[in-house]
């Protein structure tokens, strides 16, 4: 069973001195003159002495900067808690994604506190979204294989959380607040997922996982084991999962409102762990290999958060999950192999594996003519060499690749877009199959994207829409934890993914 990191969370519109919390959270910003409080609730001699007190005090109001100070009298506050908002321009309004970030640093970093008040400039309905969905996305832990000794004596994240903030009586702020918990439990539930140990995650219990995060919503979960996706021609799973003792699955889950005038499909790679096959990767490129299967947690918890929120749009995510493992049954550098629907495609490499698994869902997905189909996945290290650890690339036709990266600038999610130009496709040529699973070395993570395209399915002679999201280097946060993303599992590309979502229903309307 997949646990969930969940804080409550509310707004007040109270007056801060009859908040009653443990820590109490004031934004500190960086002013041309220095570092200066900003929205601070606190009024008088005592604000006016804390301001004057910053720089004193080695308090720069930096980005992730944290730092904790005794209770004043007048607060029913054990600690108070200045976190930094980072550069400000007079007059110009802080984003959501500075909020977002502050608060959920903040959370973060105040792990063992139970209850929390944030006091940071939240003055629109909009502002007060960004800082609960920041709080959400910060307090998450994960300990679910430690001894844990200290277990139950202090809480490893924080529990409650309350937004400050005057316009906590609209009807929009309250909707916001339980979106941003649906949205940060969506986010959470990915990165459990991910960090799961691929000796307790694989196929079979990944599949076991998604039904369990399901069992409350309106959506319906079927899964095909290993002798229906042999049966029904599914051979990218099957192919790459051979060499495995722990056979393939293809989850398909659905959420289908009656009022849904819009058909997604997700499709999302869940290679839970990754040797590399036969094409053996080096020992160091194994260890983080237990997050390979990000993609498929990803669409899987989406569609959950949207189902959860309501939205009147159909949703359907396949999630293609193997292991790929090198043995005497793998598969080999030069088969071929009958993808579903009936293309071969020649291995080249096993190590590029993700490709084969996607295209299978693909094509499936293609059969039941979405209006857009997105697929996401830990596809290429070239995904890092090209843009790094934190911005995820998004590859496509024009209209859903563009309409991706609003819905992740709104999220407040690091997308770029990038080309898939025409003549890379001659290098996945084959000469004894319809494809070959590798192409120029050159701009690897757009020929792996040009390979996808090859199994999207049309309606009436054109292409369905689509778009590939790499999240390769983004999934998974190897250094030290920043804003609101841990170490290890991020959750990337969840929120992005919801707000593609309501932004469709949204051009429906």
């Amino acid at each position: 069973m997949i646990r969930t990191t969940e804080p409550r969370i509310n707004a007040t519109a109270k007056d801060v001195r009859k908040i009653q919390c443990d820590a109490l959270v004031v934004g500190v910003a960086q002013d041309t003159s220095g570092p200066v409080l900003v929205g601070s609730p606190l009024r008088g001699k005592a604000a006016q002495v804390l301001n004057d007190s910053l720089a004193v005090l080695g308090i720069t109001g930096a980005t992730d900067e944290v730092r904790r100070l005794p209770g004043l009298p007048e607060l029913n506050a054990e600690v108070l808690v200045l976190t930094g908002l980072g550069k400000i321009e007079q007059g110009v309004p802080l984003s959501e994604e500075t909020l977002r970030r502050a608060a959920g640093s903040a959370v973060r970093q105040l792990g063992g506190i139970s209850s929390v008040a944030l006091a940071l400039p939240a003055e629109t309905p909009a502002a007060a979204a960004a800082v609960a969905e920041g709080a959400a996305l910060g307090a998450y832990s994960y300990n679910e294989h430690r001894s844990g000794s200290a277990s139950g004596k202090r809480p490893e994240h924080v529990e409650m959380v309350t937004v400050l903030t005057p316009v906590a009586g609209e009807k929009s702020v309250t909707a916001a607040v339980k979106r941003a918990q649906i949205i940060g439990r969506a986010v959470n539930a990915t990165r459990t997922l991910v960090n799961q140990p691929p000796s307790h995650l694989y196929p079979e219990t990944f599949a076991d996982a998604a039904a369990a995060l399901a069992k409350d919503l309106p959506v319906k979960v079927t899964v095909l084991d290993e002798k229906k996706l042999e049966s029904e021609g599914f051979g990218g799973l099957v192919g790459v999962g051979k060499g495995s003792a722990r056979p393939p699955r293809m989850v398909k889950v659905e959420y289908s409102p009656a009022r849904a005038k819009i058909k997604l499909a997700f499709v999302g790679k869940g290679i839970t762990f990754d040797s590399g096959g036969l094409s053996l990767k080096p020992a160091n490129g194994m260890v983080t290999m237990k997050c390979d299967m990000a993609g498929a947690a990803v669409v899987l918890n989406a569609l959950l958060a949207i189902a959860e929120l309501g939205l009147p749009v159909k949703v359907t995510a396949w999630l293609c999950l193997a292991e790929n493992m090198p043995s005497g049954h793998a598969q080999r550098p030069s088969d071929v192999m009958t993808v579903y629907g009936g293309k071969t495609v020649e291995i080249l490499n096993t190590d590029a594996e993700g490709r084969l698994v996607m295209a299978d869902g693909l094509a499936a997905a293609s059969e039941e003519a979405p209006d857009a189909l997105i697929d996401v996945a830990t596809l290429t290290g070239a995904q890092m060499v090209a843009l790094g650890s934190r911005v995820s690339a998004v590859m496509g036709e024009d209209g859903v690749r563009d309409a991706v990266k609003a819905a992740a600038d709104r999220a407040g999610e690091l997308f770029w877009p990038m080309p898939l130009p025409e003549e890379l496709r001659s290098s996945l040529e084959s000469p004894v199959a319809d494809l070959a699973n590798m192409g120029e070395k050159f701009g690897g993570m757009l020929t792996a994207a040009i390979f996808l395209r090859e199994f999207v399915g049309e309606v009436n002679g054109e292409k369905i829409p689509w778009a590939h999201l790499d999240i390769a280097g983004p999934a998974f946060n190897e250094g030290a934890a920043y804003g609101y993303t841990p170490k290890e599992g991020t959750g990337v590309a969840v929120r992005t993914l919801v707000a593609y979502a309501e932004d469709v229903v949204a051009r429906a309307r």
